[in-house]
């Protein structure tokens, strides 16, 4: 998802900043807080309070920093009702019991507003939708809306980063759709429906589009949509004046590797796409004044000798741009490669998830653990990142049990 406020990002001094005491004493201490400068200064602060609020449980104590939370979306039947809720020590890696926090069928992908206590999920049905919800006080989530997805089977969801806009990919039906939020976070309406059209050269998994991602580049200027059916990357402009999507250009992939997800470098100028038919990934430069990909190279995500079946998943680089993670089901291990500064990437190695297919992961915002959900075994499993490496190691006990866990997205930072 875009970077948000809540990255943790440092900020320039804002237009109130108070100004440094200097050797007039209190005249210009009485000129830097006018009384509406103040007036407002205090506004804000108390709009930062309340936000801060509306994340943290009620029935909970004030949030250490040292304790992240996060939701996790799964596949809904008999071990799972919907989004759950649960706790990670950062000084540990240990997750707390996951606990229901809103009921939905296939809740498979999450998003978080960049602005407002608001997440978004969609309903991966044949008759697709996409919820939002209001965290409330308590840590449950209230249901504000729920949209018809206008396709098949949405997969992903995702904003631009200012909120108002709400992308999602529907795989079954092979489309790309934009909606706009109010300014409260909840959904207005659609504003855009992009048909792919076309097929590849797998018989079974590529007769037709099936778009499985969307992101909004580094500049949030361009949406850019992964279609396995196709082997394509396609790159939209984002008109932000009325939602609508301008495709700009198209990155074709090898045939039948099935593109599956995108994610970008922190610095902005790469890229990486995962192959979930291939099992490989490749590494592309983004040229953002142009809206396209170049391709630089391809490596497998599997050890040598393996020859089992296999369909990767996720993948991710480490917020310190050096390593890049990529998911393996049927092998059920993380690959771990790191990316060098042109862009190519490298073997390090692979750890086993401890379970069966893990179909997402997530790096917590610290950077020093990998959150595994095995969608089979159900369970999240821990594993500690070296920063100097990259390599993994699985932390005993540290995980949870979840239902067909497929998606976690971490809450903001509290102040405690």
């Amino acid at each position: 998802m875009p970077a948000s406020h809540f990255s943790g990002r440092a900020s320039a001094p804002g237009p109130f900043a108070p100004r440094q005491r200097s050797a007039r004493g209190a005249s210009d201490i009485g000129r830097c807080w006018h009384p509406l400068r103040l007036a407002v200064s205090l506004a804000s602060a108390l709009c930062s309070v309340l936000l801060a609020v509306a994340f943290a449980p009620r029935s909970a104590p004030a949030q250490s920093p040292d304790v992240r939370p996060f939701l996790i979306g799964t596949y809904t039947g008999e071990t799972s009702r919907g989004i759950y809720r649960s706790e990670m020590d950062v000084a540990s890696g240990r997750l707390a019991p996951a606990r229901l926090v809103a009921e939905c069928t296939n809740p498979s992908f999450l998003a978080i507003h960049p602005t407002q206590p608001v997440v978004y999920a969609v309903s991966e049905t044949p008759d697709g939708q996409v919820l939002a919800f209001r965290l409330v006080q308590d840590g449950t989530l209230r249901l504000l809306s729920r949209h018809a997805s206008a396709g098949s089977a949405p997969c992903y969801v995702t904003t631009d980063a200012s909120g108002r806009y709400v992308l999602i990919a529907n795989y079954s039906s092979g489309s790309i759709v934009a909606f706009r939020a109010r300014e409260d976070g909840d959904i207005e309406a659609m504003t855009y429906l992009a048909q792919h059209r076309g097929h590849s050269v797998n018989p079974r998994r590529q007769q037709g589009p099936h778009a499985h991602c969307v992101q909004m580049d580094p500049t949030d200027r361009f949406a850019c949509a992964v279609d396995l059916g196709l082997d394509q990357i396609i790159v939209y402009e984002l008109d932000k004046s009325d939602g609508a999507l301008r495709r700009t250009s198209t990155y074709q992939a090898r045939p039948g590797s099935g593109p599956r997800h995108l994610a970008f470098h922190p610095g902005g100028s790469l890229a990486v796409v995962i192959h979930e038919l291939a099992s490989e990934i490749t590494s592309l430069r983004w040229l953002p004044d142009e809206g396209r990909f170049i391709e630089l190279t391809t490596v497998s995500t599997l050890p040598a000798g393996y020859a089992g079946e296999n369909y990767t998943a996720e993948v991710l680089f480490h917020p310190n741009g050096r390593w890049v993670y990529g998911s393996n089901r049927g092998h059920d291990s993380i690959a771990i490669f790191r990316i060098d500064a042109e862009g190519h990437l490298h073997a390090v190695g692979h750890c086993s998830t401890g379970g069966k297919t893990p179909r997402n992961f997530r790096i917590d915002p610290s950077g020093r653990y990998l959150l595994a959900e095995n969608q089979n075994s159900n369970s999240i499993q821990v594993l500690r990142i070296d920063a100097q490496t990259g390599q993994l190691a699985a932390i005993d006990g540290a995980g949870v049990e979840v239902g067909k866990p497929v998606c976690i997205r971490f809450l903001p930072q509290l102040v405690p």
